[in-house]
């Protein structure tokens, strides 16, 4: 499995070539990246890999156990090991908010602490109660990039690409007018860039690991790469879901693979803004999870009966947001809070007819 992902990825690296300098912004007005990576831990982002776990025959169930690639005695060594990205970039361009060992906590409102529920109290703002299957229907909840596509200097500049096919109903797409892509959809279009046609054929040649409706993060990020630079989206939401497949099949080494190779897809996409001149220096990133996951033996299992999974973390880096690395004050914010505050990074208030919480203030502190 492991190395089919760095093929794809390799063979992702060697056909898109970047087209920056080829689209200019011409109104100044920022760009948005939100990445949720499915059910990844707090413990893992902060520790780096547990050894209560890694080591053990009962609660690790992968195949392939290639402890040196993530393990180190020192906890600081660990954390960088696994996540270099966040650790070398994030922690020094921008915050870091949910270390627990420090008082800092990051939590959910929602009771259910499961995917659906989890991606609606982020993108709506709130906890509606009535979201309380995986397979609930389209969303009747005005979500945060509905109201900023329908806004004059982002209306059809907003795309989702998930490799969990339910995001099509969490973001309402039918409703919403906003672009999102999901399992085994091809990007559309007669006239596609030659990395767009080649993410699309490569998405139908990878083994289907997870199952119906669930498809790898390389395969979901080979098309949204081709797609931001095709056609120069302002807000990008990628969703990744191998860290939660992984970590519910209890296979933890191929669990901390996944939440690597996020590291990496996040850090490939920075980079790639970085040098495009469209999104250098104007475009926001937040990282979060849709919900945490139980300890020791429950790390593969999360929802209202497995304690401690609604512990989980923001970060963010962006221009105006103060370099302040992990956030070493005790406080408290909640999931519902990422709506309005990537309205108001934008230069907006979200308005909805429904509640919807205050932004996370610390972040927009100057």
């Amino acid at each position: 499995m492991r190395n089919t992902i760095k093929t794809i990825a390799l063979l992702s690296a060697l056909v898109i070539t970047t087209q920056c300098g080829q689209a200019q912004s011409s109104t100044g007005d920022k760009k948005l990246v939100v990445v949720v990576m499915d059910g990844f831990r707090w413990q893992e982002l902060f520790h780096g890999a547990d050894s209560a776990i890694l080591f053990s025959q009962e609660m690790n169930k992968s195949d392939r156990k290639e402890h040196d690639d993530y393990w180190a005695v020192d906890q600081d060594t660990r954390k960088r090991k696994l996540m270099p990205f966040v650790w070398g970039t994030i922690a020094k361009q921008g915050q870091i908010f949910g270390d627990r060992d420090k008082g800092n906590l990051v939590n959910l409102r929602n009771t259910f602490w499961f995917s659906y529920p989890g991606r609606s109290e982020i993108f709506a703002g709130y906890f509606d109660p009535r979201v309380n299957s995986n397979e609930y229907p389209d969303n009747p909840n005005t979500n945060v990039l509905e109201f900023l596509n329908q806004q004059a200097a982002y209306k059809g500049k907003v795309a989702a690409f998930s490799s969990w096919d339910a995001v099509a109903r969490i973001m309402a797409r039918k409703r919403s007018g906003i672009y999102v892509n999901i399992y085994e959809e091809d990007i559309p279009g007669p006239s596609l860039s030659t990395a767009e046609a080649v993410a699309n054929a490569n998405q139908h040649l990878v083994p289907h690991v997870f199952g119906e409706g669930e498809r790898i993060d390389a395969a979901t990020y080979t098309l949204a790469r081709s797609y931001v630079q095709a056609k120069h989206p302002k807000i990008i939401y990628l969703d990744l879901g191998d860290t939660d497949e992984f970590a519910h099949a209890g296979k933890y080494d191929d669990y901390l693979d996944a939440g690597h190779h996020a590291d990496a897809i996040c850090s490939d996409l920075w980079n790639t803004l970085q040098q495009d001149p469209f999104y250098k220096g104007q475009t926001y990133m937040l990282i979060v999870p849709d919900h945490g996951r139980g300890i020791d033996a429950k790390w593969t299992s999360h929802g209202e009966q497995t304690p401690r999974c609604n512990e989980t973390y923001f970060m963010a880096m962006g221009p105006g947001i103060a370099p302040k690395g992990a956030i070493g004050t005790s406080g408290q914010l909640y999931q519902e809070q990422y709506a309005q505050t990537i309205a108001r990074l934008l230069g907006y208030t979200f308005k909805a007819d429904h509640p919807i919480a205050e932004p996370v203030k610390e972040l927009l502190q100057k």
